[in-house]
């Protein structure tokens, strides 16, 4: 019996071998420099990083780059992940690789976006961040057939920082070719009005073809869940799809943790949206 369940083991391994996705795939966004200065550390910056960064986190990043993540199962629907950080750095475990691979378990082909930061000392801090996301949408297309991809189910999941990227790419957009299909935001804000957060920031506007909308946001978030219920209305008055949802308790910069809230079950909440729009559907 012995001998038996030595000669079967390799055969076991073997099998589950099989039964993994593919190794993640990095690819650098600019492969000839990216576009534009980053600006030296101003004091506020460092101070920032020193006092803030942890262990997960990650900052000066000057070459930006995708990290696909292929599930064992691909259903064809992909979903760029942008962390947040305060475009300071990015928390890239709890709202990255952990995010990717709550997507692979239903079967969506993550992409962790590692986008140029800090840029907080720029006049328009979300400028570079989002040039990164709109070549990452261009990347991810250009290779939907080698990866099993829809190009038409490219969407963006953005926390914080992320969160207010996804809105400035979707809705200002600086690359009309690169919008994603629908965009995920948990606790994103920055584009209403400090003074004023029942209004957008002048300039900020959702165009009538913006990509269909998750917005997941706590009470106890300082604006943020105001920018969110702006941006629901805004999304409401022109009639494109978007679902909201507020909980009275949660903070800021969850991610993926269990802080044993009703919020920290977005990705529940996220993945039945997903499912009535279709996106988790196999690829025809």
């Amino acid at each position: 019996m012995r001998s038996f369940r030595m000669k079967l083991l390799p055969l076991l391994v073997l099998a589950a071998l099989s039964l993994q996705a593919a190794e993640p795939i990095e690819i650098r966004l600019w492969p000839d420099g990216a576009p534009g200065e980053m600006q030296p550390h101003s004091k506020a910056t460092d101070d920032f990083i020193r006092t803030r960064a942890g262990k997960s986190t990650i900052t000066d990043i000057h070459d930006p780059t995708i990290t696909v993540y292929r599930p064992e199962k691909p259903n064809g629907t992909s979903v760029i992940v942008a962390p947040g950080g305060a475009y300071i750095f990015l928390s890239a475990v709890h709202e990255g690789t952990q995010v990717c691979e709550w997507l692979g378990s239903i079967g969506v082909t993550s992409i962790l976006l590692k986008y140029r930061t800090p840029t907080r000392d720029e006049a328009a801090p979300h400028e570079k961040p989002v040039r990164d996301a709109a070549q990452a949408l261009l990347l991810v297309r250009s290779h939907a057939k080698e990866w099993g991809l829809n190009p038409a189910r490219v969407g963006l999941l953005g926390f914080s920082a992320g969160g207010n990227l996804l809105a400035h790419l979707a809705c200002d957009r600086p690359v009309a070719s690169a919008l994603p299909d629908f965009g995920i935001m948990i606790y994103g804000g920055g584009f209403v009005d400090p003074k004023s957060p029942a209004k957008f920031k002048d300039g900020f506007s959702v165009p009538a073809g913006a990509p269909p909308m998750f917005l997941a946001c706590a009470h106890d978030d300082g604006q943020n869940p105001a920018a969110a219920a702006v941006l629901y209305l805004e999304y409401k008055k022109r009639r494109i799809p978007c679902e909201l949802h507020l909980f009275t308790q949660g903070g800021h910069g969850f991610g993926m943790r269990d802080n044993h809230h009703p919020i920290n079950a977005w990705p529940q909440r996220c993945a039945e949206w997903m499912r009535s729009m279709g996106w988790l559907e196999n690829a025809p």
